[in-house]
């Protein structure tokens, strides 16, 4: 089957000493009733040879059933940790533009559904090949239930159950541990779908959420799970063992004191092998192991359809922005998508516009326009499919599109938040983060403490504040807002254009503003209109008489 194939390519080597194991473990059992059989039915076997064959092979059971199934414990944790961290990696090396062709819901699905099943599924993986060999020794031995020992079997196995609910008992508190992280996990996705604009745009933000925050997580699920299989295990192994001895005591012991038929001694022993119920196990399994399969089918489909279309560069950029650039340049700039609802292609362009360090440009055009993906070209998210984008004159390719992106800062309209400022470790961080949270106003709702958001639980509007926190702590040669100040109350937008967007022109910053704004284009140096995917205007803001703004006309009609 497909998920046991998986297990063999994660590790071959693994696998195949799994199931040598389970052999073992599986001839053990088979080897242990031919014992009894024997003495049931007084092959010419002397009854010392017996007895040291059972003791051995009671010794040689539990070591190899539960080698067996930590050794394929380890195997399909190490397979599923394996998995989960390729679909988070070939996530974020895809283009933008797929994974939005695609769909969040579908890495969602795979992330918060497919993955859970295979996890759920191949947990039960270890118990389901030590039945298969239990049952394979079972079926050799047949014959007639006794009641009377049956009674006894009963009263040593409530001294079974008694002791092997302790154990039990500790591993469900690993396997509730586990839950919980998996919960912290699931979150770690949703960041992960959600904010692959924010982590594509910042290299080092990129770099810590995968190799610190998602896989410390992710590590700790595998442990928790580890700690809990192992122990279960070790109760498991002892109450299988436990049946065994039992059995030696009724064919050793009580045969000493009274009179038990061979007959009877045959049916006490094949009521504890079904008692063991390995054909009920196997067939409760099958179902979740045909719906794994589809899981990981899907799982596999989509990190195909991740890689279709080639992935990016994710080396982490050494060197810092170029602070003292002078033009940015879209020369002949296209690109076609379709939009959400229409079947019909909407091409960007071709577009031919020139930026320069330090100005203010508002970028305006009615919904639809193409504001919103012009400034994913122009931050290098996505890639033109014609024409060149030029920084100081150097081409923008697959070989400098990262060190490219490290220049930008962009507040997304669907923007992202995480709970703590990722990339932006440093020993003064939580002070710069605090001096801006009382700029913002917003000192009394958020603290920051080593990096971390107390709670990003707030309003739409004063979470885009927190997105502008990160922004502004990012310290980058160019800013985007894509209608950053649409959900903020009139006092604060005024403080945003003219008080922080000012700001930051005064520090050498270029801004690019998405906005409907239209009584506050007076404080940008340029207004670029845009209509169906292309430049309508291009022009200087008229500047109003006697310091009013929006008096001039185009101001106020640049959006109509």
């Amino acid at each position: 089957m497909k998920l046991f194939s998986f297990l063999v390519r994660y590790s071959p080597g693994s696998a195949a000493l799994a199931v040598l194991i389970g052999i073992l473990s599986g001839a053990s059992n088979a080897a242990l009733l031919a014992v009894f059989n024997s003495a049931l039915n007084s092959q010419g076997h002397s009854e010392t040879m017996l007895i040291w064959s059972f003791i051995g092979l009671c010794a040689l059971l539990p070591v190899t059933r539960f080698t067996s199934e930590i050794v394929l414990a380890h195997l399909a944790q190490g397979a599923l940790f394996n998995l989960r961290m390729r679909l988070c990696s070939q996530i974020l090396a895809a283009p933008l533009r797929h994974i939005e062709e695609l769909g969040a819901h579908r890495m969602m699905t795979a992330l918060a559904d497919d993955v859970p099943v295979i996890t759920g599924t191949l947990v039960t993986i270890p118990l389901l090949c030590i039945n298969i060999a239990v049952a394979a020794g079972g079926l050799i031995y047949l014959g007639l239930l006794s009641w009377p020992l049956l009674l006894t079997v009963l009263g040593f196995m409530a001294l079974g159950i008694t002791t092997y609910q302790f154990p039990v008992i500790k591993s469900l508190r690993f396997f509730r541990q586990a839950r919980e992280t998996a919960d912290k996990l699931f979150r770690h996705f949703r960041d992960l779908t959600e904010g692959t604009k924010e982590l594509k745009l910042h290299s080092r933000r990129r770099e810590v959420f995968l190799s610190k925050v998602l896989k410390s997580t992710a590590g700790s699920l595998r442990e928790d799970n580890l700690k809990g299989i192992t122990i279960y295990t070790a109760a498991a192994s002892w109450g299988q063992v436990l049946v065994f001895v039992v059995i030696g005591l009724v064919l050793f012991v009580m045969p000493r004191f009274q009179e038990v038929t061979p007959q009877s001694l045959t049916g006490y022993t094949l009521t504890l092998l079904y008692l063991m119920t390995p054909f009920q196990v196997v067939m409760n399994t099958l179902p979740g192991l045909g719906r794994a399969n589809v899981s990981l089918q899907k799982v596999e489909e989509l990190g195909l359809e991740l890689l279709a279309k080639g992935t990016e560069d994710s080396i982490p950029v050494e060197r810092p922005p170029q602070t003292d650039w002078k033009r940015l340049e879209l020369s002949g700039v296209t690109h076609s998508y379709r939009r959400e609802g229409e079947t019909d292609e909407f091409t960007l362009g071709p577009i031919d516009l020139t930026l320069t360090r330090g100005e203010m440009v508002f970028l305006v055009g009615g919904n639809g326009s193409g504001k919103t993906t012009l400034a994913k070209i122009l931050a290098g998210l996505y890639v033109p499919e014609s024409g060149r984008v030029l920084f100081d004159g150097e081409a923008i390719t697959e070989g400098n599109r990262e060190f490219y992106r490290q220049h930008f800062s962009m507040v997304f309209s669907d923007f992202h938040l995480f709970d703590s400022l990722l990339g932006l470790e440093g020993p003064t961080i939580d002070e710069k983060a605090s001096e801006y949270l009382a700029r913002f106003q917003l000192a009394n709702k958020v603290e920051v403490k080593d990096g971390a958001l107390s709670t990003t639980d707030l309003s739409q509007g004063q979470r885009k504040r927190l997105a502008l926190l990160t922004a502004y702590l990012e310290d980058r040669p160019l800013y985007i807002f894509d209608e950053w100040a649409a959900d903020q109350d009139p006092v604060f937008k005024k403080l945003f254009y003219y008080e922080l967007l000012e700001d930051l022109r005064k520090r050498g910053k270029t801004l690019i503003v998405i906005s409907h704004d239209d009584h506050y284009y007076d404080v940008g140096d340029r207004i670029i209109k845009l209509e169906y995917g292309k430049i309508e205007y291009d022009m200087p803001v008229p500047r109003p008489k006697q310091g009013v703004a929006g008096a001039s006309m185009p101001l106020g009609r640049a959006n109509d």
